[in-house]
């Protein structure tokens, strides 16, 4: 009879679901973290309103604090949060069975979808770098999420040279960069330019076209000299041998008196 109670109390145990506290608690801090990621990349560190954020996400400051203990640290948490969804979503690709080009193209798609989706990003990223990284140096997680990146696109470029479709000599964090800047720059600069130029650079007919042509030149780049390395380099003919008697007379047939014109 013992033995029978004991095996219903473990399993009751077992089957207990979470704690409402534990998963209201759990709720609060996602939903207080995800109002501050808005608010911090429309405004920036300076310029975002904790009084806004705790209003925004139906808690009070205290409550805030009680999570994060500071509005640094908020911030802290907001930056490690964009990176980490960065990376998750990276995690994801596998270019194995893809062909070198077509593998560094979709890792360029990939890279301007994830700005496309994720414009707050840009904003905070954006925002920490005029500050020089002062709070990114601060976290010891950002540095230890590894990004499988630079791994896939160094992958992507070997097979490519090896196979004589991409050009030897093109760095991996180099190609990172560029790839960035291809899909951010016109997203970050998106009013001044549509204002400049008198057009909404934003319009999804636009940026259809420009990923198009950016696909183009990017091609362009990676199979400029793709070959370079599988073409013997040309010879030079060799000069035709000519006798020590040609060589003589050739000056002294250069320096006979022309005949006077008739």
């Amino acid at each position: 009879m013992a033995t029978r109670t004991a095996r219903k109390s473990a399993q009751v145990d077992v089957d207990k679901p979470v704690p409402v506290a534990r998963r209201n608690a759990d709720e609060t801090r996602a939903r207080i973290l995800r109002k501050a990621i808005s608010e911090f990349a429309a405004k920036g560190f300076s310029g975002a309103r904790i009084d806004a954020i705790s209003k925004s996400a139906r808690t009070n400051i205290r409550m805030l604090y009680h999570y994060f203990g500071s509005k640094e640290q908020l911030y802290l948490a907001v930056l490690e949060q964009v990176i980490q969804e960065l990376r998750d979503e990276e995690l994801k690709l596998d270019f194995s069975e893809v062909e070198p080009q077509a593998g560094l193209l979709q890792m360029f798609d990939f890279i301007d979808r994830h700005f496309s989706e994720h414009r707050e990003l840009m904003s905070i990223l954006s925002s920490e770098n005029m500050d020089r990284a002062r709070h990114m140096k601060k976290s010891a997680r950002i540095p230890a999420v590894s990004s499988p990146v630079l791994a896939l696109l160094r992958n992507l470029l070997d097979r490519g040279v090896a196979d004589g479709t991409v050009a030897p000599g093109i760095d991996p964090l180099h190609l990172y960069v560029m790839l960035v800047a291809l899909a951010a720059y016109h997203r970050s600069n998106m009013h001044t330019l549509s204002f400049i130029f008198k057009q909404d650079v934003g319009a999804a007919d636009w940026q259809a076209v420009h990923k198009e042509q950016t696909h183009r030149m990017l091609i362009s780049f990676f199979t400029a000299g793709a070959t370079a390395k599988q073409v013997a380099p040309a010879r030079k003919k060799p000069r035709p041998a000519v006798s020590m008697a040609s060589e003589v007379a050739a000056p002294s047939a250069a320096r006979a008196p022309r005949k006077p014109a008739k």
